[in-house]
Formats: C-alpha cells, structure tokens, sequence
C-alpha cells in the first residue's frame, strides 16, 4: 500500500509541474528605430515583444556603413544591448534601459534583450 501511495503523489507532483508554464523568455513592449528604406525615404521599424537573449538582426539596417538604422528607442520591460554590427558582434554596442531613447547618432544593426 505504501508504494501505491508513492507512485500516486510522485504522478501527482509530475502533473502539477508540467500544468505550470515556465518563465517567460520575451521582453514585453516594443523596441523602435528608424533607418532610410532604399529609396531614401526615412521610415520606422519596430519589434514588439522581442526575444530575450537571442540575437535579432534589425530590418532596414544594411551590411554597408551608410544604412544602419539609427535613433532606437526601448520601449520594453528588458534591457536593449545595440550593436553596430549584424550578429550582435563588435565592440560597438551600447546598453538602452527600459523605456530609454538614444540620438540619432547612435548606429545600429542588430539588438539584443536580457
């Protein structure tokens, strides 16, 4: 009867673990920046509950030295580390703090959140 008892709270403990959802892996808001589409046209781009930890390329932000997107602004929960350079590489990058903005000189290509 004991291991009748055992198997049962061990399922049930399983249960509840499994019914819980895990911690949430996404910042929670919008990240924004602006960038010149092809034609020369200024626009804004934006992400909304971005990825924690994982590198996001920025959308309109080239290769070349003259269309990374510029002006970010973190509008989310997380904390936004830029970077010059796709693939979040390099050693220019800069940290915005939930609900920050940076000037239109700050140059970037590719983000991520914690």
């Amino acid at each position: 009867m004991r291991l009748h008892s055992v198997v049962a709270a061990t399922g049930s403990a399983l249960m509840l673990v499994l019914a819980i959802p895990g911690s949430a892996s996404a910042a929670t808001g919008q990240f924004r920046y602006s960038y010149q589409t092809a034609d020369g046209y200024d626009a804004v781009g934006f992400i909304n509950n971005p990825q924690s930890g994982r590198c996001i390329e920025i959308r309109g932000a080239g290769s070349d030295d003259t269309s990374a997107a510029y002006a970010p602004k973190n509008l989310t929960d997380a904390t936004a580390t830029v970077f010059l350079e796709a693939g979040c590489r390099g050693d220019a990058f800069y940290s915005l703090r939930p609900g920050a903005g940076a000037s239109e000189r700050l140059l970037v290509r590719s983000v991520v959140f914690s």
